[in-house]
């Protein structure tokens, strides 16, 4: 990145390399590199609508519901064909707009880049236009400006910026002018580097401008989002349903065709009626439910989040939720109330130790709404009100600012007892400018900030000493201190942290902490929520980067805890996990974005910056990763019972498709008409619609989920043979008697089968075991039944459908049969999950 490179120069020699001084460019010379170099704005190149839609069309099971479609209508089908359009016509429109929406996320990048800075140019300091800025401009910021582009920092005064969009640092970071002593390699490690987009927080600065527009560490960041594709495991997993769908019925069509072309022969009107009972027994495969279960069950399932304070991007982002692995987060305030506190005290007297440490912030301690620093809230928390006004009262005449090199502030505080010199910053830095502490006493103290720190704690020193009359305040007068006391301040726990860690591991998934906060911290946090064993199991950004590749991976796969990451190294670090696992991902910043387009679930909370948000499929509108594991549970539910539907209408189709083609060679007339067929298969689509709102037994939720296509194909196969079995049974008692007197009996075992196929594979456990069906799905089913069996017996039905009236016989002979499928069904379940299952998923 080009910014390591300016970071090891000095400022006077980068002014050189530039071609700039410190009166700025010439104004003639800030246009031609503004022709040059371009606007300073980061590119795009946004999906139009259109192109989102055309995206839509590349789905294989698309092709497949509308060839089904067309068949429907083609055999004169109506409510079938138009049934199945519906459905495909609102998947198109919300698929198209989620599509339409995500794209647009790039574009919020430019609201990062300001609309206006404070350039000096030919020695005048100008307003321009952020876009305007150009390489070897002179910007001038102060506290509460954002920056227009990179910046290496030539002057700087008790000056700090925000970098949590860039870094997740939840502290603002002090930045010098100086040269570094150690070369940087992370952002964080930039402190005389300013990045476009992050904002001051206080004092003043002034840089020369090194890189705009899309050469910018933003623009890096915005060419990984624009160039990040994902296929999500929904969609993985319905496309490779379809694609098998799609070929098991042109093979097994295209034999059975030919095969009854040459044993049948090919007359006009028989060879038209084989395609016609060819076509209808396709549409009678295709799942064509499928749309409308997942509308149901993903909309359902959106309901329940919602109420639970989860707002749902993308409907498939729930049952996507479900296959969720492994996930990652930030720790601030996913785990942590991201609040400083002050945790503990050092000192003779701890109330006189708060009360100095806050006359010594940098802001006007007049009252907390003028409170930016992490630190000085936390002391404002921890005083009562009392002191709060007895520092109110007292004055703050002069103040030496915060510097990365000092590490340490001042201030001349005049309070009840005189002007008093207040120091506070990093213990050793105090220590050895105080008089009241020997060698032993600084040992102790240190051993305490250590122990402080190994807690994920940050620890200021405080000292004093009284202004001497004659003397008049600078740097020299912090010398000769009298050692007050420390302060530790961290970050707390969630309450329900620990718990929700607990939940993801009884759910089987790992979750890791991806933060760019220090490893001290990032450890604490992950050995007090249990996914470490020792604060010390932590890897950081540079460690993994100094890595060869192969123990790169091993490391991102084996630890649970990384440190001082950059957003680069976020993705790459999902991308290694997605290789072998379904990665879900919760961010907030900007640095976000590229991890979050990438996940297979991005998660963001309501607060994120608007290029997270834009880019996430699920908002938290509370920060927790209390409500994540409630969407997985929630995903797992709605995959279980779309996977239900997918084992039972296969099982159902494959049992009644082999039957009819089979039965078609032997048998001098059809078993069922087209118009039976599709009968059929609207009624049991009913039934089939309401799996959707099923329960689900609880072992269903212990492990993630896939659609394992083979696994589901070898038990509909299986079952579907069981099917046949008692199809062929039917056939061999009725074939003699009459074709319509078959057709009617078979129609009515079928419709039975199928609701007892319904019942029977809704749990993998024993009928009687497994959790109470829905109300719903219980309801559809008996009046699809009850419709069913009474269409024989109303007359003005029966004639056009080609039914006859059973006998008491007939229908007692297809209860029996019904009866017996139902055992055998259950019988070779329990043998599939007991002895094949394993192996077929292996």
């Amino acid at each position: 990145m080009v910014w390591k490179n300016f970071a090891a120069e000095a400022g006077e020699n980068i002014l050189v390399e530039l071609g700039s001084s410190r009166q700025g460019l010439m104004r003639t010379e800030a246009k031609k590199r503004l022709l040059h170099d371009g606007d300073n704005q980061v590119s795009h190149h946004a999906s139009a609508f259109l192109r989102a839609l055309k995206q839509r069309f590349f789905s294989s099971f698309l092709y497949l519901l509308l060839a089904a479609a067309g068949l429907s209508f083609f055999l004169g089908d109506y409510i079938e064909g138009i049934f199945i359009l519906i459905f495909i016509s609102i998947n198109l429109i919300l698929e198209t707009y989620q599509e339409y929406h995500s794209a647009r996320a790039l574009r919020l990048l430019k609201r990062y880049l300001v609309v206006h800075a404070q350039v000096r140019r030919e020695g005048k300091v100008l307003r321009v236009e952020s876009t305007e800025v150009v390489p070897g401009d002179i910007v001038l910021v102060e506290a509460g400006d954002r920056l227009p582009a990179d910046i290496r920092f030539l002057e700087t005064s008790a000056f700090e910026l925000d970098e949590s969009l860039m870094t997740g640092e939840s502290v603002a970071v002090p930045k010098t002018a100086a040269l570094l002593d150690v070369p940087a390699v992370e952002i964080y490690e930039a402190k005389n580097i300013g990045f476009a987009g992050t904002v001051v927080t206080s004092g003043r600065g002034e840089g020369v401008v090194f890189a705009t527009g899309k050469d910018t560490a933003l623009g890096d960041i915005a060419l990984l989002t624009e160039e990040t594709v994902r296929e999500t495991a929904f969609e993985k997993g319905i496309h490779q349903f379809s694609r098998f769908i799609m070929k098991l019925v042109l093979f097994t069509l295209t034999i059975v065709y030919i095969a009854n072309l040459l044993i049948k022969g090919s007359g006009a009107d028989g060879g038209v009626e084989l395609l016609i009972f060819s076509l209808a027994l396709a549409v009678s495969v295709v799942p064509e439910a499928l749309p409308v279960i997942l509308t149901v069950a993903l909309s359902r399932g959106s309901l329940r989040l919602a109420q639970k304070k989860v707002v749902v991007k993308r409907l498939s982002a729930i049952e996507d939720l479900g296959s969720i692995e492994v996930l990652c987060c930030d720790k601030t305030g996913t785990l942590t109330e991201n609040l400083l506190s002050v945790t503990a005290i050092k000192a003779a007297d701890e109330r006189h130790c708060l009360k100095l440490a806050f006359a010594s912030c940098l802001a006007e301690p007049a009252h907390r709404g003028k409170l930016h620093d992490a630190f000085d809230l936390a002391l404002w928390q921890a005083l009562t009100v009392r002191e709060r006004e007895a520092i109110q009262r007292g004055k703050r005449l002069d103040m030496i600012p915060f510097d990365p090199e000092r590490r340490r502030n001042s201030v001349l505080f005049a309070g009840t007892e005189g002007e008093e010199v207040i120091v506070r910053g990093a213990p050793e830095e105090v220590f050895h400018r105080t008089k009241n502490l020997d060698t032993y006493a600084v040992r102790q103290l240190m051993a305490w900030v250590t122990a402080a720190g190994k807690r994920g704690e940050r620890v200021l020193a405080v000292a004093s000493k009284p202004l001497a009359a004659n003397h008049s305040y600078s740097v020299y007068e912090e010398q000769d201190l009298h050692f007050v006391g420390l302060i530790a301040f961290a970050d707390g726990l969630k309450s329900t942290a620990k718990k929700t860690i607990a939940r993801a591991k009884a759910l089987n998934v790992a979750v890791k902490i991806i933060t760019g906060d220090s490893q001290d911290v990032a450890g604490a946090v992950g050995y007090a929520v249990g996914l470490i064993k020792r604060p010390e199991d932590v890897v950081t950004g540079k460690e993994l980067a100094a890595m060869p590749e192969t123990l790169r991976r091993e490391m991102i796969a084996s630890h649970a805890v990384f440190a001082r990451v950059s957003p680069r190294q976020k993705h790459e670090i999902i991308k290694t996990l997605q290789e072998r696992f379904e990665v879900g991902f919760l961010g907030e910043g900007i640095n976000d974005a590229p991890a979050l387009k990438l996940a297979n679930v991005a998660i963001v909370v309501a607060g994120a910056s608007d290029i997270a948000r834009e880019a996430a499929d699920v908002v938290l509108l509370e920060k927790s990763l209390h409500t994540v594991i409630d969407g997985i549970e929630e995903g797992r539910t709605i995959f279980a019972n779309i996977l239900k539907y997918l084992k039972i209408t296969l099982t159902s189709n494959f049992g009644n498709f082999y039957s009819v083609a089979l039965a078609s060679l032997f048998i001098p007339f059809l078993p069922l008409l087209p118009i039976q067929i599709l009968l059929l298969n609207l009624l049991s689509d009913f039934p089939m619609i309401a799996i959707a709102t099923d329960t689900v037994d609880a072992e269903e939720l212990e492990k993630p989920k896939n659609y394992q296509v083979h696994s589901v194909v070898l038990m509909a196969t299986l079952l579907g043979g069981v099917s046949s079995v008692f199809d062929f049974i039917l056939f061999g008692a009725l074939y003699r008697v009459s074709p319509e007197t078959l057709q009617t009996a078979w129609f009515l075992l079928s419709l039975l089968t199928e609701v007892i196929l319904i019942f029977s594979l809704r749990t993998r456990f024993a009928f009687f075991r497994a959790r109470r069906a829905s109300l719903t799905l219980t309801v559809l089913s008996v009046v699809v039944l009850l419709g069913a069996l009474s269409l024989p017996f109303i007359p003005f039905v029966a004639t056009p459908l080609h039914f006859v009236l059973p006998t008491p016989q007939i229908l007692l002979f297809v209860g029996v049969l019904a009866i017996g499928y139902f055992f055998a069904t259950e019988a070779v379940k329990h043998f599939y999950y007991r002895h094949v299952h394993t192996t077929a998923r292996a």
